[in-house]
């Protein structure tokens, strides 16, 4: 402790509030060069004429990779059903299994809700999947109802654009 006699001690309260008036306030302002290097107006030109560029090439890529709307509409309406059916499916199931113990018809053992939980939900995630997939990508054709060629056709497509 004698070493450090040189360290003074800061008090604990506050000794002496600081002055409010206005000469503490700083107005200092500054000044703004219209002609900062880098910003001349040749530059600024030239920099709005790449952004219209570039905004013009995006909207062309974008344009390639829309989906129509009528194969959209489709693609919605299978991915409902392919992930509604199994998910209602796994509810039911639960329900019913649930009315079977409180009737005490059937010792449902502990393994079989969680199964058939894990398989129909398992189904309803994969029915995402296969509704995009069993969706005819062609506007003018439908596509069969359950779609395995289609899936086919596409599962092909879609890892050719991923390599390329």
């Amino acid at each position: 402790m004698k070493s450090l006699f040189i360290v003074k001690l800061t008090p604990l309260y506050i000794t002496t509030l600081p002055n409010k008036s206005p000469s503490y306030i700083h107005t200092k302002t500054r000044k703004v060069y219209a002609k900062a290097k880098g910003f001349n107006g040749t530059n600024i030109e030239k920099q709005k004429v790449m952004i219209k560029e570039e905004k013009k090439k995006a909207k062309e890529e974008e344009a390639d990779d829309k989906i129509p709307d009528v194969v959209m509409e489709r693609m919605i309406s299978r991915i409902l059903f392919n992930v509604g059916v199994p998910l209602i499916t796994g509810l039911g199931l639960l329900q019913m299994f649930s009315v079977i113990k409180e009737q005490n018809l059937w010792q449902i053992p502990r393994w079989l809700p969680f199964l058939t939980t894990f398989i129909t939900f398992g189904a309803s995630t994969l029915g995402i999947v296969y509704g995009t997939l069993s969706t005819s990508w062609d506007e003018e054709n439908k596509g069969s109802i359950i779609g395995f060629e289609e899936a086919k056709k596409n599962w092909v497509k879609m890892w050719e654009e991923d390599e390329s």
